[in-house]
């Protein structure tokens, strides 16, 4: 018997509700995790992966959520509201991220290493400046009169396709961080996959998200 468009759509916003709140816990979890790995404050380089994973797999990661009609934590805000909360929370991912950024140079500074020797490396400063360009660009949003000139439906849809490239980026350079000598060694076996599948995981959902809001909403609606 096939199913009606009613039901499809209860299904589909099941499914989206279900990956949204494994998202939430698999940010967070991977952040801990990674935490616990690291162990900040043994060695100055240990700041540096958890500041990144705190950056780009937790606090971006809730900062798009919060947008979700599903899984958001703030849906009793207004749009303003959770506006207001997305910026501030990728505020405090770019703070994170430039930290982290800072104390690996500093790190290698120090021990006399070569910068950017790595695609983890490039694919951190990229994301690291593209976070910095999208938070001066959601300022446009919060202040539209800035550019008046500019309709707010395009400038939105500017900023969420930008903001899904900068985040898949963020997500690459974990990845690719988990392919480094101190993450390999310090984590083998089936652990080290399951480690990875943390931010396929959220940015399979972040980038369901956005398309579902930007792309594919009319054609899911009964």
């Amino acid at each position: 018997m096939a199913l009606t468009v009613e039901t499809e759509s209860r299904i589909y916003r099941g499914l989206r509700t279900a990956s949204g709140a494994a998202a939430h816990l698999v940010a967070l979890g991977f952040t801990v995790f990674v935490a616990v790995l690291a162990r900040p404050g043994s060695s100055l380089f240990s700041w540096h992966p958890v500041l990144m994973s705190l950056a780009f797999s937790f606090l971006m990661t809730e900062a798009l959520l919060v947008f979700s009609p599903e899984s958001s934590l703030l849906r009793s805000f207004s749009r303003k509201g959770r506006a207001r909360c997305h910026w501030a929370l990728q505020l405090l991912a770019l703070l994170c991220a430039l930290l982290g950024l800072g104390l690996i140079v500093y790190n290698k500074e120090h021990h006399g290493k070569a910068h950017l020797a790595t695609w983890h490396g490039w694919a951190g400063l990229l994301s690291v400046l593209w976070a910095g360009l999208q938070c001066t660009g959601g300022l446009v949003l919060l202040y539209p009169k800035l550019l008046p000139r500019w309709p707010l439906a395009k400038l939105k849809l500017y900023h969420a396709t930008s903001g899904l490239v900068g985040y898949l980026l963020g997500s690459t350079s974990l990845l690719l961080g988990m392919c480094s000598l101190w993450f390999t060694t310090t984590l083998v076996g089936g652990a080290w996959y399951l480690a990875a599948l943390c931010p396929i995981l959220t940015s399979l959902v972040v980038m369901n998200q956005v398309s579902n809001a930007y792309l594919y909403r009319k054609r899911i609606q009964p």
